[in-house]
C-alpha cells in the first residue's frame, strides 16, 4: 500500500540520519558553533531529535522525511517513538529538543520540567487521531459494540465471543464459542490514556476499579509494546481484541469495530468521524484538551489529539528555527500525508491556536 511504501522509506531516511550524526562524533550542545540557523538562499541548517509517542510515529516519520529533503535540506531530524511516557521523560531531561505525547503533561510534570529548563513547556496540537478498537476472529466483519460491553470485555467480564451481550448487538453475525483474548499496552502510553480516559466515562465501574492514564493497572489481557506491538499481538492470536492508532489497523490489515457513540449511534473509526469529534469544541488557552466521548453524533467516541513538546526558550537559535519551520510546515502543508495515513488534520479554529503556540518558540539568552 502507498501508506506502507512511504512509512519504509521514511524509516530507512531516519535511519541514515541516524547513522550519519553517529559519525559527527560528541555531545550537542547549545554553544555548538559548528550550525548556524541560516544557510546562503534562506535555508535553515539545523539537527533535532525528538521523541515520544508511537500514536503519530508514522505521521511524524512521513513529515520528517518530506521536510528533510524537499524543504530544509540542511535540516536534520530523528525520531523515536519510545511512548508518551518515555517522551514526556527525555523532553524534561532534555536529551531531546522536543518531545510527543497523546496525553498532555500534568501540572506537577510541567513545574518539573519549567524548573530543570529555565523556560515554559507549549503543548502544540498536530493532528486528531482515532484509537480504534481491533480485532482478530475469523468470519466476524462489522463488529458493533457498545459502552457497556466494550468496558465489560476489557475488564475481563465478558470473556467469549458469543457472549450474549455481544451476540445481542450483532444478531446478523456468526460469533464463535471462543475465549476472547484482550491486548492492551505494556508502556507508559498517550494511547492507553486516551482509551482508558473513554472507558472511565462511559463506565462507572471502570472509572472505580481501574481509572485512566497513561499506565493503570489491567484486570485481564496481555500486554504488547507500542500501537505496533499490540497490532503485531492481535495479528498473530486469533480471537485478539485491543486498541491502537487508527493508522496502525488499516496498515495491518485488522478489523476495527463501529461503537456506540453518546448520541446513540454506531460510528466505525475514519478521518471523518475522527474530524467530527473536534468540531464545536471550545479549547482552553494551554491547549491542553479531551476530545473523549464527543456529544457529536456523526463523532466516532474515541479521539485524542497528539501534541508536540516544545520550551519557549531553546538554547540554540538553529534549532529554535528549525523547529518552528518544521511545525508551520506541518501544520500548514501537512494535511494530505496526514490523512494518506489515517488522521484527521486540525479544525481550522484549533489550528490557528497551534500556530500562535509555534510562534511562542524563541532563543535562549
Amino acid at each position: 500500500m502507498k501508506g506502507t511504501k512511504r512509512i519504509l522509506a521514511a524509516a530507512l531516511l531516519m535511519l541514515t540520519v541516524v547513522l550519519a550524526l553517529g559519525c559527527g562524533g560528541g555531545v550537542r550542545t547549545g554553544s555548538d558553533t559548528t550550525t548556524s540557523s541560516q544557510t546562503a538562499g534562506g535555508l535553515l541548517s539545523a539537527r533535532l531529535d525528538g521523541a515520544g509517542a508511537t500514536f503519530p510515529e508514522p505521521l511524524y516519520l512521513e513529515w520528517i522525511g518530506e521536510f528533510v529533503t524537499a524543504i530544509q535540506p540542511g535540516v536534520t531530524m530523528n525520531y523515536q517513538g519510545i511512548g508518551s511516557g518515555g517522551g514526556i521523560q527525555q523532553f524534561t531531561q532534555m536529551t531531546v529538543d522536543f518531545g510527543a505525547t497523546d496525553a498532555p503533561m500534568k501540572d506537577e510534570e510541567i513545574v518539573t520540567a519549567e524548573e530543570a529548563s529555565g523556560a515554559n513547556v507549549l503543548h502544540i496540537p498536530t493532528v486528531l487521531g482515532a484509537v480504534a478498537v481491533a480485532y482478530n476472529v475469523e468470519g466476524v466483519e462489522g463488529l458493533k459494540l457498545d459502552q457497556e460491553t466494550l468496558s465489560g470485555i476489557f475488564l475481563g467480564e465478558v470473556t467469549v465471543w458469543n457472549d450474549p451481550a455481544i451476540v445481542a448487538l450483532n444478531p446478523d453475525l456468526a460469533l464463535p464459542d471462543k475465549g476472547i483474548n484482550v491486548v492492551h499496552r505494556s508502556d507508559s502510553s498517550g494511547t492507553t490514556s486516551i482509551f482508558t480516559g473513554y472507558l472511565a466515562k462511559v463506565s462507572s465501574v471502570w472509572a472505580d476499579s481501574v481509572g485512566s492514564g497513561k499506565e493503570v493497572r489491567w484486570p485481564a489481557g496481555v500486554g504488547g509494546q507500542g500501537n505496533d506491538g499490540v497490532a503485531a499481538v492481535i495479528q498473530q492470536q486469533p480471537g485478539s481484541i485491543g486498541y491502537v492508532e487508527l493508522s496502525y489497523a488499516t496498515e495491518g490489515g485488522l478489523s476495527t469495530a463501529a461503537l456506540r457513540n453518546s448520541a446513540g449511534t454506531f460510528v466505525e473509526p475514519t478521518i471523518q468521524s475522527t474530524s467530527a469529534a473536534g468540531e464545536g469544541i471550545e479549547y482552553p488557552e494551554d491547549l491542553r484538551f479531551s476530545l473523549s466521548d464527543s456529544p457529536a453524533s456523526a463523532a466516532y467516541p474515541i479521539v485524542g489529539a497528539t501534541w508536540i513538546l516544545a520550551y519557549d526558550s531553546m538554547a540554540d537559535p538553529a534549532d529554535a528555527d528549525a523547529l518552528k519551520a518544521f511545525l508551520i510546515w506541518g501544520l500548514e502543508e501537512g494535511g494530505t500525508l496526514a490523512e494518506e495515513l489515517g488522521y484527521a488534520p486540525l479544525p481550522d479554529d484549533l489550528r490557528a491556536l497551534a500556530l500562535a503556540k509555534v510562534d511562542l518558540i524563541g532563543n535562549g539568552t
